[in-house]
């Protein structure tokens, strides 16, 4: 590949120069000079307004998609409870299928979970299919893998979505690798370009600075891992269910092979039968310890108080946790703020932490980075709190309070306990 720019086009005024995040360009006799830091991203390409660069690749063989249709979510559970972020992108396969105008389906993969399936059509699934075994008692990546990869193969879905939880991170680029397709991890927003049919993955870059959304226009299925709570969880119609098994027919595979596969119906539950010879791990679970850690998960509480590196020092989040107390809440924390020592990890929120949709959020002396904010802007309510008026966190507030912290929060404290309302 070859980056080249038209110097009859180009005029010097420099955008290039400001989108390229490599420091390759410079601007020499009012023209555009890219040195050997380039690294072909692209950015400079569509900043130009003058098209005076581009950039000469190998041309892509169109490839035939049109088997690969609908839109699947893997459930993932432990110990037969499904996780809360399978619901929750349940509800936006729903969405994203809606737009497409095709069908949502789960895939859910485990050991004495055949009862718990049914409820998730009452998030949106038109059909379910469930692959049950002891094997999959224990989340082993291989056998997972092995599973899912068959399945894929299989029935072809156009895109496929799973929980960037500590399973999904390390079981799901197994399954991307082996179908030879893309994935991109972590994202906190998705959509589709209605024009192309394509899934846009948003997800934070380069440190959490910049947003970035990333398309797989030449490989299927399109891939994606979201981070639990960047999506909320709202229940749809409940929709009747039938029972419907593949015929067992030997297949190298493993998975059973359909004599005929049967009609499916909106609220299907399709169990598929496997060869457990053939799904055997080369893993073995000596032991689950459970991590030592504080015994606290922010994600649970409506109410989060926030402190960022405006606290100033760790004896201050004595005052979030009183205001939080108050409002039945719990104290969380930007990262700068867990850096310095003053709280410990299991409160931090954003990109390196826990992301979560209370309905109400406090930020008190956070600016709000871009990794932080991919980590709350989906709560229902956010109040800042902030000294500097041009704070990045203002933008997406719904209240904001420009003021010192130690000042605004012990006169909330003051009206809370006088029984008087917030607003």
């Amino acid at each position: 590949m070859d980056i080249t720019i038209d110097l009859e086009k180009c005029t010097g005024c420099g955008l290039c120069l400001k989108a390229c995040m490599y420091d390759a360009i410079r601007i020499v006799n009012k023209k555009a000079e890219i040195d050997e830091n380039c690294t072909l991203c692209g950015a400079c390409v569509e900043a130009c307004t003058f098209n005076a660069i581009s950039i000469a690749g190998i041309p892509v063989k169109a490839q035939d998609f049109s088997d690969y249709k609908g839109v699947w979510v893997f459930i993932e559970n432990r110990n037969s409870q499904i996780a809360e972020v399978s619901y929750e992108l349940l509800v936006e396969g729903r969405r994203l299928a809606d737009t497409l105008g095709t069908t949502l389906a789960a895939l859910a993969i485990g050991y004495g979970i055949k009862e718990k399936v049914s409820g998730l059509f009452d998030y949106g699934v038109d059909k379910v299919y469930l692959i049950e075994s002891p094997l999959f008692e224990n989340q082993l990546d291989d056998v997972f893998a092995k599973a899912i990869v068959q399945t894929i193969s299989r029935y072809k879905p156009e895109i496929f979505l799973s929980g960037a939880t500590s399973f999904g991170r390390s079981m799901i680029p197994r399954v991307a690798a082996i179908l030879k397709t893309g994935l991109t991890a972590d994202c906190t927003g998705l959509d589709i370009d209605a024009n192309k049919k394509l899934l846009l993955q948003t997800r934070p870059t380069f440190g959490g600075n910049i947003m970035a959304t990333i398309i797989c226009p030449n490989n299927r299925p399109q891939m994606a891992t979201v981070r639990p709570h960047a999506m909320g969880a709202r229940g749809t119609e409940t929709k009747n269910i039938n029972y419907a098994s593949l015929n067992h027919q030997e297949n190298p595979s493993g998975l059973a092979q359909e004599r005929g596969t049967p009609e499916v119906k909106r609220g299907d539950i399709i169990e598929i039968p496997i060869q457990e010879n053939l799904f055997k791990s080369r893993l073995r679970l000596l032991e689950t310890i459970d991590a030592i850690e504080e015994k606290i998960n922010i994600t649970d509480y409506d109410i989060i108080v926030s402190g960022g590196r405006g606290i100033g020092c760790a004896e201050n989040f004595g005052l979030l946790r009183e205001l939080a107390d108050l409002l039945g809440g719990v104290v969380g924390a930007s990262r700068a703020a867990v850096d310095s020592g003053w709280i410990s990890y299991p409160h931090q929120v954003g990109q390196t932490g826990k992301t979560v949709n209370p309905k109400i959020y406090i930020a008190c002396g956070i600016s709000g980075a871009v990794q932080h904010l991919a980590g709350m802007q989906t709560s229902d309510v956010i109040i800042a709190i902030n000294k500097d008026l041009d704070a990045p966190i203002f933008k997406i507030a719904t209240y904001g309070i420009v003021g010192d912290l130690f000042e605004v929060v012990p006169r909330l404290i003051k009206r809370i306990k006088s029984g008087k309302k917030l607003f």
